[in-house]
């Protein structure tokens, strides 16, 4: 399916025919990426660090995909992190998917596990337990100042169920089937999370297979099709 060049870099086949490849690329560093706090839907933009990731990812995925992908295949979550990396990462006018937003995370969001544990008084997990888990009096409205001294408003409400949030996958996966079937390769620019849990429907596994993936900043995957089953061609590249 893959082929090297003379330098390592490592090519998908374009030439097979068929489906075409559905590609997972996850945002760039934030400032919350980095401190371990749950960042769902708060509107977090990349760090430095986050905005030259985004660029390496865009070149990584040139060597993978030397054709590139054909207009209306490109799509971003709405947050402003996925975004700016895909933007970052040369393609400048994706098309917005609200289904690969990331996990709206209740009362969770802005905090550490350490800290929801503390808040909850118990050991929480989000794969396990879920946002919904989380007593009502932790839910509210505040505002973060980041290192950078930029304030972002965050809300902390009742939240979704990794159910919830896999039926949002399903959907996005749905809304490009057609273009994946006549051909196209798609390429998702979101987050760790959704996109983990997309791939666990991809594949037809409950959604809670999805921790098992890990999934680093600005870094690609790699979905397809083989003998007729869907499959991980890569993950974490």
């Amino acid at each position: 399916m893959s082929n090297h060049d003379e330098h390592g870099t490592v090519a998908v086949d374009a030439s097979r025919g068929g489906t075409g490849y559905l590609v997972l690329l996850r945002h760039g560093q934030t400032a919350w990426s980095q401190s371990g706090q749950h960042t769902g839907r708060t509107d977090i933009p990349l760090t430095e660090v986050g905005r030259q990731q985004a660029k390496d990812a865009g070149k990584r995925l040139r060597a993978a995909f030397p054709g590139g992908f054909d207009e209306g295949c490109v799509f971003s979550s709405p947050l402003v992190r996925a975004h700016e990396t895909a933007v970052l990462a040369g393609f400048e006018h994706p098309g917005t998917l609200d289904g690969i937003a990331e996990w709206d995370y209740g009362c969770a969001e802005g905090r550490t596990r350490q800290q929801i544990s503390d808040m909850a008084g118990f050991q929480w997990d989000v794969w396990r337990d879920g946002p919904r888990s989380l007593p009502e009096s932790m839910q509210g409205d505040w505002t973060e100042t980041l290192p950078d001294g930029r304030q972002v408003p965050v809300h902390e409400g009742p939240g979704e169920t990794v159910e919830e949030a896999a039926a949002r996958a399903r959907g996005a996966i749905e809304a490009v089937l057609p273009l994946l079937e006549s051909g196209h390769n798609v390429l998702f620019v979101a987050h760790a999370h959704i996109l983990r849990i997309l791939t666990s429907q991809w594949l037809g596994v409950e959604p809670r297979f999805a921790r098992l993936l890990r999934l680093d900043t600005a870094h690609y995957c790699v979905l397809s099709k083989y003998k007729g089953d869907n499959v991980i061609e890569r993950w974490n590249c």
